[in-house]
């Protein structure tokens, strides 16, 4: 009897174990499901078109309270942070009408992106590239200047907060150049394209593909 009873303990023990094994197998194999699912499908539009309204929901609650003049920005030294100039992952490129400030959260999504995208390209092999940020932080003057010299700019900026910034998908700057592995703008944005799907897809901001200004305008959510 005591045979018989170590036997089915055996049994019972073995169809546990093979249970959970196939359970885990069905778990690994739907994780693996959705993780392709959730690759960029290369639609530009349809996944990058959060609303405005979204944006400045999160940036009114993320933000700043905008600020009259770029002197303003002393007063914040401790909500703001500086971006550098020029660094080795980014340039800064035309910023006539914004300065480079942001919240802690906006300039770690930043930072994260640009090293994410570093990365891909080097687990690539694709030659490695700046990207370039074309708009960071506006004040109310700034935006007046350009609400006159733009007639589609919106006085009610989302960047007046400190916490939307726009990163160009048609200009980048290859790091070492060479005449000879070019890589094409189209490579190279969507490569982009997948590091900012993969941040949105954790809900850490939205993100708006803009054509017109050839960016991706992009809050900290």
């Amino acid at each position: 009897m005591k045979y018989v009873g170590g036997l089915l303990l055996l049994l019972v023990f073995f169809t546990f174990t093979n249970c959970s094994k196939g359970n885990a197998s069905n778990i690994d194999a739907e994780d693996a499901r959705v993780e392709r699912k959730r690759r960029f499908t290369g639609n530009y539009n349809r996944e990058f078109n959060d609303l405005q309204d979204l944006h400045m929901q999160a940036a009114e609650k993320n933000g700043v309270m905008p600020l009259s003049s770029r002197d303003d920005t002393t007063k914040l030294k401790k909500k703001l942070i500086r971006l550098p100039d020029e660094l080795d992952l980014y340039s800064t490129y035309d910023l006539t009408h914004s300065i480079p400030f942001l919240v802690p959260s906006a300039t770690q999504l930043f930072i994260d992106i640009a090293h994410n995208f570093r990365d891909s390209l080097y687990s690539k092999d694709i030659p490695l590239h700046k990207l370039y940020l074309t708009s960071v932080l506006r004040t109310d003057e700034d935006v007046s200047k350009l609400t006159k010299r733009n007639i589609n700019a919106s006085e009610n900026s989302v960047h007046r907060y400190g916490t939307t910034f726009d990163i160009s998908w048609k200009r980048f700057e290859q790091l070492v150049p060479d005449t000879v592995n070019e890589v094409s703008p189209d490579r190279l944005k969507l490569v982009l394209a997948q590091v900012i799907y993969d941040l949105k897809n954790q809900d850490r901001c939205y993100v708006k593909h803009e054509r017109q200004q050839a960016c991706f305008h992009i809050t900290v959510r």
